[in-house]
């Protein structure tokens, strides 16, 4: 059989983008005679655990005062560890993991593999995908969808546009609303002042800004970014930052290249990034500032899906030839006003405004034995607004003194989901969707009161909040969908109380409960699939995924108890926490089968119940031959289970501990990280709720591991840096749990799973 020739597919990155980032090379190169960026000092350290983050209380805090867990990682832990993914920015936070794209795709995929609790996205204490609630400075990022071969994750976004990750654990609906039930992530975006900002007691300057180069074996990825900052006058300041980066497949462990399903390699893919970043920042006064951004970011990535091919074609139905392209786009205008009023009801207002759009398409080719093309053309759109009106006020009685934060959040989404394309799997008729056209909405208004006495601070809070899921047309809905979608609706009332106690200048404690609550999402209710498959040896077997219109909001109460210490060279921090959830919504659980058919729900678990604990810290040895030596360690557990079945929660990923070594001086500076990760034990999977049974195959579970990896920082110039990295320096094949949720143990594919071997990456920065 002969195939149809392919169009070429490769793409270039937006041309205003790359204007815009060649203009910041360019400039950066004539100003590189004026830089003012220093070297950091040997007394200054691999900054961990910073001083003040936003998103703990609302306002601006110190991360020492809030009686929850915290964690920052800083612009210079990104850029000295050359994090370019979400998962490696935050691999050393303990109980924290990232859950990547599946290593094997399919065009014609089920989701049974990977469609599991929220699917790709952040996984903190046990919980995760849109449980967890992330925002770029405040403002809502999508959230992920998967069903069957449609999967839009959650990476709307480029490191090189942040300065600091904020990242809070535990249930934060009280301050957040919904979304934040497992906890909160916030990337925090450069302004003008950091580029322009002069010596100690200067005036800032006029003109300032940054360029940097990159290069990862793992996946052969080359990134340039660029940014200039200015200052037009004593009121206005701007910022633009182009990035761009062009990548391959990441490597796996495996030997078998293969050009069919017993490859182990992983597939061709080429990614094209492109991300602008701009900023307008007014002070007509004193007493106001304006923010105006604009943000663009895309990501295009093309697959050559070679580990889909039958090897020996013999059935009417195997694959001969199988490729992909996918587009993520998102740009969103924003505007943060901030206002001294000093009234009796408030000091300051905050009001926030911002325009988001989101959207996901892919296009998958497959040609079949029997000479049939299918194609298939899967669209995902999100259209946001956001309103945000927050006020604080500080009163004094005596002896106390109250912070008040209280506000308004009002969050709309439009969504909307397309199938179409060609051959459709009977009885399926193109074009459909999934789940009808849906508009999402929240309002919540929130009050928290921070109170001081003494050594004592308490912070009790509440929310109410109300949501809506609102159909808003049947057309195209699952033709012929067996009854019509529905809209559901509904409030909560959230509470929340926080304590700390200062016991001694060196050594706090704290404690909190806390209470979440999340809706069920558009296509968590009303979504639908079916799909008839010819299995050998077994005859025509009918998949569903059925709605499920009675599903009802998540809620969860938990508490968390902690203790830091802070003396001259050691700090430290332990937290343990219990939460209990109800009604814990389960995406795609089996729920019966039968030799021709399996249906697929998501449902709610009726109690769940996950608890833990966390233990992280610093130590400073001194000075070493002119140097500073520090150490640095985190290790976190949690256990997580059904209550109603007594099965244990997939979700929950084994142990993993870190320790990091640094050493810096003045012009040079080197790092050694090493990583262990627990095995994950048969008797923490449930087979059950992912298609298995123990009476055929079992789930493969991730065994322990050990990873090195070692880098160095050169600094020849004051204003120049040069990072050098080694990492897996010993070459260990390993997996993670979240990656190979719903992999059978047997699967000759598994090594396709792995993780990179032993890889180099290297960047250099300059500040001007």
């Amino acid at each position: 059989m002969t195939l149809p020739p392919r169009t070429a597919r490769r793409t270039e990155a937006p041309r205003h983008a790359v204007t815009t980032l060649s203009l910041a090379l360019a400039l950066a190169c004539a100003q590189a005679g004026t830089a003012r960026a220093q070297a950091p000092s040997p007394s200054e350290g691999h900054a961990t655990l910073p001083a003040v983050v936003v998103s703990g209380a609302r306002h601006e805090h110190a991360v020492d005062d809030l009686p929850m867990s915290a964690d920052i990682v800083s612009e210079e832990a990104l850029r000295d560890q050359q994090s370019r993914t979400l998962r490696q920015a935050l691999q050393d936070l303990p109980n924290t993991e990232v859950r990547s794209t599946p290593a094997r795709l399919a065009v014609g995929a089920a989701s049974s593999a990977f469609a599991r609790d929220g699917n790709m996205g952040v996984q903190i204490r046990g919980l995760g995908g849109n449980r967890v609630l992330m925002t770029v400075d405040g403002i809502r990022m999508p959230r992920s969808y998967v069903s069957r071969s449609a999967m839009f994750d959650r990476e709307y976004l480029s490191l090189d546009l942040f300065k600091r990750v904020e990242l809070i654990r535990g249930p934060a609906s009280a301050l957040y609303g919904g979304d934040g039930m497992a906890g909160v992530i916030n990337f925090v975006t450069h302004d003008p002042i950091d580029f322009l900002a002069g010596a100690a007691g200067a005036p800032p300057r006029t003109l300032g800004g940054r360029v940097a180069l990159g290069w990862s074996e793992e996946d052969r990825g080359v990134t340039a970014s660029g940014t200039i900052a200015g200052k037009a006058s004593d009121r206005l300041q701007w910022m633009i930052t182009a990035s761009g980066r062009r990548a391959h497949e990441v490597e796996t462990m495996g030997s078998n290249d293969a050009r069919d399903n017993n490859r182990t390699q992983a597939d061709p893919m080429d990614s094209h990034d492109a991300n602008v970043l701009g900023k307008v920042v007014l002070r007509p006064d004193a007493t106001q500032r304006h923010t105006f951004t604009f943000e663009h970011t895309r990501k295009k990535q093309e697959f050559d899906l070679l580990s889909s091919r039958a090897p020996a074609p013999t059935r009417p139905t195997d694959i001969l030839d199988e490729f992909a392209d996918s587009t993520i786009k998102r740009e969103r205008l924003a505007w943060d006003g901030r206002f001294g009023v000093k009234t009796g009801w408030a000091d300051h207002l905050r009001v926030v405004l911002s325009a988001q759009r989101a959207s996901s398409h892919r296009i998958g080719h497959s040609f079949l034995n029997n000479g049939t093309h299918r194609i298939r053309d899967n669209f995902y759109e999100e259209n946001t607004w956001q309103l945000g009106l927050q006020a604080d006020k500080v009163l004094r009685h005596g002896e106390w003194a109250h912070r008040l934060v209280y506000g308004l959040d009002y969050v709309r989404n439009d969504i909307t989901n397309l199938y179409d394309g060609q051959a459709p799997l009977a009885p399926e008729v193109f074009p459909l969707k999934r789940f009808p056209d849906t508009r999402e909405s929240t309002a919540g208004l929130y009050l928290q009161d921070e109170s001081i006495f003494g050594n004592w601070t308490i912070t009790p809070g509440v929310r109410v909040e109300r949501f809506a899921i609102d159909v808003q047309n049947q057309d195209l809905y699952f033709p012929p969908a067996p009854e019509p979608a529905r809209s559901k609706s509904g409030s909560a009332f959230l509470p929340k109380l926080g304590l700390l106690y200062r016991a001694t200048p060196q050594w706090s404690v704290f404690g909190q409960y806390s209470t979440g609550y999340r809706a069920p999402e558009a296509g968590q209710v009303n979504d639908r699939f079916r799909a008839q498959a010819a299995l050998p040896g077994v005859g025509i077997v009918d998949n569903f995924i059925i709605a499920n219109p009675d599903l009802k909001p998540e809620r969860s109460r938990g508490v968390e108890l902690g203790v830091r210490g802070r003396m001259q060279r050691l700090s430290i921090d332990g937290v343990a926490f219990a939460n209990r959830y109800s009604n814990l919504i389960e995406d795609a659980r089996l729920i019966s089968r039968t030799p021709t058919q399996q249906v697929f729900q998501t449902v709610n678990i009726d109690r769940a119940r996950i608890h833990g604990f966390e233990l992280k810290g610093i130590y400073d040895w001194g000075l070493v031959a002119e140097g500073r030596v520090r150490s640095s360690f985190a290790y976190g557990r949690t256990w997580g289970r059904d209550k109603t079945s007594g099965a244990p929660l997939n979700s929950v990923s084994p142990a993993q501990l870190w320790l990091g070594l640094r050493y810096d001086r003045p012009m040079w500076g080197a790092y050694a990280d090493l990583r262990h990760q627990w095995a994950k034990k048969d008797r923490d999977i449930d087979l059950v709720s992912i298609g298995n049974s123990k009476a055929d195959t079992t789930q493969f579970a991730t065994p322990s591991s050990t990873t090195l990896d070692l880098g160095a920082q050169w600094r020849p110039r004051r204003d120049l840096r040069v990072n050098l990295a080694v990492n897996n320096v010993t070459n260990r094949k390993y997996w993670h749990w979240a990656d190979v949720y719903g992999v059978a143990a047997n699967s000759i594919a598994i090594d396709a799973y792995s993780q990179p071997g032993r890889n180099l990456k290297i960047s250099m920065i300059m500040d001007f």
